[in-house]
């Protein structure tokens, strides 16, 4: 496993999360919990994070989302989950991980390719 905090780079945590969507720091948790949101522990204190890149203009990235449920769908755990949206691959149209991808608009490709590792 890559190390992941430094692969994600930029974490928030859930306050700043809250704060940056507009939610109460329960309903980030649950999103969370739910898992409509990937986090991760990071920091000395191992504080819940989440990758900066999913929060994007006052809102979590749309994409992200079903994005999310197709890697739960291939049965990746989180951790595997956010390694596999933050790992540069050199195959992708544009340079980056499928995060980038996905931010770029451009979530098709990064669903299709999730739905493969399931098989």
């Amino acid at each position: 496993m890559a190390d992941l905090e430094n692969l994600v780079g930029e974490w928030l945590s859930v306050p700043e999360v809250a704060e940056a969507i507009g939610l109460r720091q329960r309903q980030v948790r649950k999103l969370i919990t739910d898992g409509d949101l990937l986090a991760y522990r990071v920091g000395p204190n191992q504080a819940v994070g989440v990758p900066a890149a999913f929060v994007r203009d006052g809102e979590i990235l749309p994409s992200l989302q079903g994005t999310v449920t197709v890697l739960r769908d291939a049965h990746l755990p989180d951790d595997e989950a956010l390694e596999w949206l933050f790992t540069p691959d050199e195959t992708l149209p544009l340079p980056g991980g499928p995060i980038h991808m996905l931010l770029a608009g451009r979530k098709a490709e990064v669903r299709k390719r999730a739905s493969e590792l399931a098989f």
